[in-house]
């Protein structure tokens, strides 16, 4: 758009990962965490916005960590394979030089991923982490910083999967300021079909999508608070040091680069076509119309569809009850653990949420 761009913030030494792996556009602070049901009455009420509050995160279980360890032997080969396959794809699609942009947090193993596959395919390749705020949009001062450096036209965009599609939709909405280009958005699962490119629609366990910060170098979701993020700041964000003894991001992506590294010279580039994105577009619309119609949810945030943002809503938010495919469906064992430990409410409704394995409603309390 011929526009110059420049940053007044730099990037702080910040979270778990190497250094070479990506460079988080973030401001580490410290604020008091707020508990989980004052959080949930302040965003409902419309007081406060989500993203002006952090609640603290607890170590996970063993039992947990054992359900973890069964997803990544079962789901690891596939998210080895599908993240060797996008990163072929990105390689034949994008010229020039590469530019993956994370959105924290949950992007961020994924796309330390993808940056390593990119490079042994011998492509110039940059990562950098940025945050990213349902109806408050990117981090402006974080864009400004890449731009400055990589040109705009080098940006993929990098989450791991999708929920409803809000912040693929605010993504887009935000890159108009940046470039006449659609945000290309790339995930390793697009049950709702917002992507510019994925592996698949389905609903799967990504073995990520179970943890928090233990798994995303030990940074909070970003904030945005007026009293922490000044002028010339990035994004902010929380880095829970007291959860290091349980910190497996390191590991977690060296082992994962194991499964991507072995496999990326048989395997053919990822096609996601825009009939296949349209009909997942349509099936997930009616999953989340059909919950909102059953329990009378006027506020569409209060939907939580698809396996990953399923088990976030249970352990950061006030959950109602949960839909789901079955309980007995082994990629559901680690949301049913926290359904029966939490007594959470759950319904069987395999037909009306499909293309989801499980849906959360949050609780209305206010």
């Amino acid at each position: 758009m011929g526009d110059t761009y420049d940053s007044i913030a730099s990037p702080a030494i910040l979270g778990s990962y190497a250094e070479y792996d990506v460079t988080l556009l973030l401001k580490r602070v410290d604020i008091q965490p707020t508990d989980t049901a004052t959080r949930e009455e302040a965003i409902q009420s419309g007081r406060r916005h989500y993203s002006e509050m952090i609640s603290a995160e607890m170590a996970p279980t063993r039992e947990y960590m054992e359900l973890f360890a069964k997803a990544m032997a079962t789901g690891g080969p596939r998210m080895g394979a599908e993240t060797a396959r996008l990163a072929l794809a990105i390689v034949q699609s994008v010229e020039g030089p590469i530019t993956l942009v994370s959105l924290v947090r949950a992007g961020v193993p994924f796309g330390i991923l993808l940056k390593r596959a990119i490079a042994l395919l011998g492509r110039d390749v940059g990562h950098y982490g940025l945050s990213i705020i349902r109806d408050k949009g990117v981090d402006d001062e974080a864009m400004r910083h890449i731009l400055a450096r990589r040109p705009v036209e080098s940006i993929v965009f990098v989450d791991s999967w999708t929920g409803k599609g809000a912040i693929a939709n605010q993504l887009e909405k935000s890159f108009k300021d940046y470039s006449d280009r659609p945000a290309r958005l790339v995930v390793l699962a697009d049950p709702c079909g917002c992507a510019w490119l994925a592996a698949s629609g389905d609903d799967w366990l990504i073995p990520s999508g179970m943890l928090g910060c233990t798994v995303s170098g030990l940074i909070s979701r970003s904030i945005l608070n007026a009293a922490l993020v000044g002028p010339g700041d990035f994004h902010a964000c929380v880095q829970w040091d007291n959860l290091a003894e349980h910190d497996i991001s390191r590991s977690f992506v060296d082992g994962m680069w194991n499964d991507v590294s072995t496999v990326i010279a048989t395997e053919i580039p990822s096609v996601w076509s825009i009939e296949t994105r349209r009909a997942h577009r349509d099936a997930a619309a009616a999953a989340v119309a059909w919950v909102m119609g059953e329990d009378a949810v006027t506020n569409i945030n209060r939907v939580k569809p698809g396996i990953a943002e399923a088990t976030r809503a249970i352990l950061r938010r006030v959950p109602e009850k949960v839909y789901v495919s079955s309980p007995t469906d082994p990629e559901l064992a680690a949301l049913m653990y926290l359904i029966d430990n939490k007594g959470v409410p759950y319904v069987v409704s395999p037909r009306k949420i499909a293309p989801y394995r499980a849906v959360t409603l949050i609780r209305h309390v206010s």
